[in-house]
């Protein structure tokens, strides 16, 4: 198994590089947050843990309406698309500052430079930083770039323009999520010019609004706001991520007054939330899937037949009813329902243990066979419990003669695996970017997608051939019909056994003012003060 980034990360931030820490303000908001970040550099993470963290640091083109998925101008303050869909200009925003620390002082606000170091250094490989830290841009793969980006040009120090080699419908949208985090050209430079290139990417420097003091893992990050962001000052002084894993122990510090918000709270634990008069209890219908991925490269679940026998033996209500205590509704098709173009004439899998120890058997398996089952050490927005799940999953295919051994890696060598193929089965899930189908439909099910978020590893040419076709068409009723087709598809060939779309809660102290829910799960602290 790879080797986690974080153990080469948690000395980034050397105590030259920092202010010494004071805690006299009260504008001090501690985030109960769940677990470590990948990396410290927006392009090469893979989940919201990660994306939370680097949200604060960095600014994108575009980005997302509080609340909603309405894409709005960041540093970026308009752009215009040609008549033939293949050109974007994006007009930039003036007067935008960089942050500074001890390695670096910036000499020159954002300017186009930055935006085509940003994208060329996931993009190009002979650029000179397409390797440093990693060369794994996994979203930057996955949502396609490298297949539909002709080239990217510096038209003046303030407009860019990207053209494409074919439309693609959620371009804009993609932009506007957190993988495309804008970095600093001449930090980049700098670093090199010292040989110390990995610095930019561990002593992270944006124009956003907080900027980063120090990363200790497994306790905390701790962030300022930077004065002198665009959009002006946060309202918070300082914010602070309190790693803490366990769900019970988010709590018990909310209610002790050490966290002012939590991440995650446990279902069971909902009722007592809502009776405190100290919480407000905040929830939303989540832009989520919840699911178990079968291993396509790997036997028996190279057989159609074997997943669907799978899909027949896990009884999804139970699962439903002891770990997500009706907080979810069950899973069917691979995009939750409030996304246009679900499918609503797909059935989901029947439970039937009989059905599937006969289908075990047409398969060449009538003993059954030996398995592994990987499960989160976290809890995410789709997947309150990952253990307790693989348990009843593990009770459930036992039935059908199918032993289940659970295996549970560190969080960062957890995905990194399963991207990797490392997995028999695995519990996993998406909160989606962007509102768009693509983001589900391609990004975790696409053959694009193969050395990234598509766990699966799942190809299948009939499936992948309408995704593609919807990503390029600009007729929104054409791209559904297209996305209708490919959801029945994927349930007739069974990659996934589809779980659960879950109700996003958050809990936070009655004090705390301004926090708002977004549909992606994200945690953004800009507009977030706390009562005197």
């Amino acid at each position: 198994m790879k080797s986690s980034m974080i153990s080469r990360l948690i000395w980034a931030l050397p105590i030259a590089c920092i202010a010494p820490l004071t805690w006299a303000s009260n504008q001090t908001l501690v985030f109960c947050s769940e677990g470590n970040p990948e990396f410290l550099k927006p392009s090469l993470n893979t989940n919201t843990t990660s994306f939370d963290v680097t949200e604060q640091i960095f600014d994108k083109l575009v980005t997302f309406e509080p609340g909603g998925t309405q894409v709005i101008p960041a540093l970026a303050t308009r752009w215009t698309v040609s008549p033939n869909g293949l050109e974007y200009t994006f007009h930039l925003r003036r007067g935008v500052k960089w942050q500074s620390n001890a390695l670096f002082t910036p000499r020159r606000d954002f300017n186009a430079d930055d935006v085509l170091f940003t994208f060329e250094r996931q993009w190009k490989r002979d650029h000179p930083f397409y390797t440093v830290t990693s060369a794994k841009h996994v979203y930057f793969n996955d949502v396609g770039m490298p297949e539909v980006l002709a080239s990217l040009q510096k038209l003046d120090d303030h407009t860019v323009k990207f053209t494409l080699k074919q439309p693609d419908a959620p371009f804009v949208a993609n932009m506007a999520m957190s993988w495309a985090g804008i970095e600093s050209a001449e930090y980049a430079r700098a670093m090199r010019q010292a040989g110390t290139p990995e610095k930019i990417d561990q002593a992270p420097l944006g124009t956003g609004p907080f900027q980063l003091l120090r990363f200790e893992k497994d306790v905390a990050l701790t962030y300022e706001a930077f004065a002198k962001h665009w959009a002006g000052r946060a309202k918070l002084d300082r914010l602070v991520f309190d790693i803490t894993p366990d769900a019970g122990q988010r709590w018990a510090k909310l209610q002790s007054g050490a966290c002012h918000v939590m991440a995650y709270p446990n279902p069971a634990d909902l009722p007592s939330m809502r009776d405190d008069p100290r919480m407000a209890v905040m929830n939303q219908t989540g832009l989520n899937v919840g699911y178990v991925a079968y291993n396509l490269l790997k036997k028996p679940f190279t057989d159609v037949r074997v997943r669907r026998a799978l899909n027949m033996a896990i009884n999804k209500r139970r699962i439903l009813r002891v770990i997500y205590k009706n907080t979810a509704v069950p899973a069917i098709n691979p995009i939750p329902p409030m996304v246009w173009s679900y499918n609503r004439e797909v059935e989901d899998d029947v439970f039937d243990p009989v059905a599937a120890k006969k289908l075990l058997v047409e398969a060449g398996y009538p003993a059954g066979f030996s398995t592994t089952l990987w499960a989160m050490p976290v809890q995410r927005p789709y997947m309150p419990d990952a253990m307790g799940v693989a348990k009843l999953v593990q009770e459930d295919l036992a039935q059908v003669g199918v032993t289940v051994k659970i295996d549970s890696p560190d969080w960062v060598n957890y995905v990194s695996g399963m991207q990797a193929g490392e997995h028999d089965m695995g519990i996993l899930g998406w909160t989606g970017d962007n509102g768009d189908p693509d983001n589900f439909l391609n990004t975790l099910l696409g053959c694009t997608s193969l050395k990234g978020h598509n766990v699966a590893k799942f190809c299948f040419a009939p499936y992948d051939d309408l995704v593609k076709k919807a990503k390029v068409s600009s007729e929104l009723d054409e791209r559904a019909r297209l996305y209708h087709r490919a959801q029945a598809i994927f349930k007739s060939q069974a990659p996934w056994f589809t779980l659960a779309h879950t109700v996003q809660f958050k809990v936070l102290r009655a004090e705390v003012q301004g926090f708002v829910l977004s549909p992606s799960g994200r945690h953004s602290f800009d507009g977030v003060s706390l009562k005197p």
